[in-house]
């Protein structure tokens, strides 16, 4: 077949609803190049319509020309033609392979690959934003990986499908008849016929998802109180600092995402995404008061435990406790003089310590019930429990067990304080680092102390240092109408395989409007 008196199709790569696509060469140029020809039909057969389709087709193609022109990794447009009533699109052919097939023939792939990937295309979906165009259907069959230089291609902008769905209403204006993207990538604003650049974003976000998972957003829960995606068991091994890149990318709501392709950009690379206020699903509305920690850290002596560990590499993280036999031996070589000592709680705060003493100091217990087995020999300030990025942090991670949740929590009656515990430590050994986050006060999760970049600060902690947390007893102090005051038992199996018990007191207030406790304050 010869399309336009040039074109030789020697295949046909695909078809759908939208018209085919072939594999031809160019009978006109000395070489025969091979170029890409998409087919597009008009979804309505009314004369009207077809000229307004045509105006557009022209105008789209004018933007494909720029769009190709002025980036290496998104095809170039050679030219455009109608013929018999259809349009054509005549492309540059890449020789490459979609992601879809590289993770069908290869299987998963790594975290580095990915982050790879993500920062040599964001940098095309920057230029893309800057020209007015938002993509639509961003996937991982509309991602090439180019053969010649490896280099991800991207591929099958919408703008013109919705152009050939153009139709004409009865009362004689033109419509669209069709919302373009794929179910699953595309957010809900897309889906109702509002795409913004976020939508690019959040698209991009699901397909690093399915690249580490093998996962397509129609095999992943979704949370249907708060929309959120639900993908993080399906990729345990990523790192807690990527996986907060790729959940702020997937928010459902655009506010909560990257602003821009530039900024998700500038997080991969720096590793610290921008700090998220909140995570998606939890707002409370009722004000809270967070208290300053106290001047000597509160539990009794047996129940408390200081860890040490670098937040930037788990190997020479150490840890100290109570007892005085984890710092014999090699364990006291493993801590360095002066440096600050952070003790984990529950909630994962740290209470940071200026670490001045010697050994037999350490191990010198306080009888006061408020004070820790080690004697600070500095004023006590509060850290954050997930990453302290001038401290070293031993963090503790928590084994993945199904969230308790209490069948009175949606009723009439108020869960019990210890219910509310036992809650939150069970989303935290199942890994949805989302919801345990947002059972904490606003107060508390933007206290720059304690989580100097928010939810990544929190993530590098649980998922990056704790194995999991067994809560061994729970009991209630005292309860008010609105607050109460909760005593903890735990103890924290650290990835480094070091057991760690601990006694944490919680503060909690009572969120009516969502029916719920959560942590204001801990010591």
């Amino acid at each position: 077949m010869l399309l336009n008196n040039r074109y030789r199709v020697l295949r046909t790569l695909g078809s759908g609803g939208f018209g085919e696509t072939f594999l031809a060469e160019d009978t006109q140029m000395p070489s025969q190049r091979r170029c890409l020809i998409k087919q597009l039909k008009p979804i309505q057969d009314n004369p009207q319509v077809y000229e307004l389709v045509q105006q557009r087709f022209q105008r789209e193609a004018a933007i494909l020309e720029d769009l190709g022109d002025g980036s290496s990794q998104i095809p170039r447009l050679y030219a455009y033609f109608s013929q018999n009533g259809q349009f054509y699109l005549v492309q540059e052919y890449i020789e490459g392979q979609t992601l879809t097939a590289r993770v069908q023939q290869q299987g998963l792939l790594s975290e580095s690959s990915v982050k790879e990937i993500l920062t040599s295309i964001l940098p095309v979906i920057e230029f893309v934003h800057s020209k007015g165009i938002v993509h639509r259907d961003i996937k991982p069959e509309n991602i090439l990986i180019r053969h010649r230089d490896g280099q991800p291609v991207l591929i099958d902008f919408g703008a013109v499908k919705e152009t050939v769905g153009t139709v004409m209403s009865p009362s004689g204006n033109s419509t669209k008849s069709i919302v373009i993207g794929t179910p699953g990538y595309m957010p809900s604003e897309q889906s109702v016929g509002r795409p913004m650049f976020a939508s690019d974003i959040y698209s991009l976000g699901l397909t690093a998802i399915y690249l580490l998972s093998g996962k397509s957003p129609q095999e992943l829960g979704t949370d249907p109180a708060t929309g959120a995606v639900l993908w993080r068991q399906y990729a345990l091994s990523v790192t807690p600092s990527f996986a907060a890149v790729l959940e702020k990318a997937i928010q459902f709501s655009t506010h909560d995402r990257f602003a821009s392709a530039r900024e998700m950009l500038q997080a991969l690379q720096t590793g610290t995404g921008p700090v998220a206020p909140t995570v998606p699903g939890f707002a409370p509305t009722v004000p809270y008061i967070h208290s300053q920690v106290p001047t000597a850290p509160p539990n009794p002596i047996p129940q408390h435990t200081v860890s040490v560990s670098s937040a930037q590499s788990s190997q020479s993280s150490s840890q100290s406790s109570r007892s005085s036999s984890w710092f014999d031996g090699t364990f006291v070589g493993s801590l360095l003089a002066a440096i600050g000592v952070t003790v984990a709680i529950g909630t994962g705060v740290f209470v940071v310590f200026n670490w001045q003493q010697s050994q037999q100091q350490v191990k010198q217990p306080s009888a006061q019930q408020t004070q820790s087995s080690i004697q600070p020999s500095a004023e006590l300030t509060e850290e954050p429990q997930e990453s302290v990025p001038t401290q070293q942090t031993l963090v503790p991670e928590t084994t993945p067990s199904p969230e308790v949740s209490d069948p009175l929590s949606a009723s009439v009656d108020k869960p019990s304080p210890e219910q509310a515990i036992q809650n939150y430590y069970s989303t935290i050994n199942r890994g949805d680092y989302q919801t345990s986050w947002n059972q904490l006060s606003p107060t508390y999760q933007n206290n720059q102390r304690l989580h100097p970049n928010g939810y990544l600060s929190y993530i590098d902690w649980w998922g990056g240092q704790v194995d999991s947390v067994e809560l061994e007893q729970v009991s209630l102090v005292e309860a008010g109408t609105e607050t109460a005051t909760v005593n903890a038992q735990l103890r924290y199996f650290m990835k480094t395989g070091r057991v760690v018990p601990s006694s944490v007191r919680f503060f909690l207030f009572w969120d009516a409007q969502n029916n719920k406790w959560v942590v204001a304050d801990t010591r």
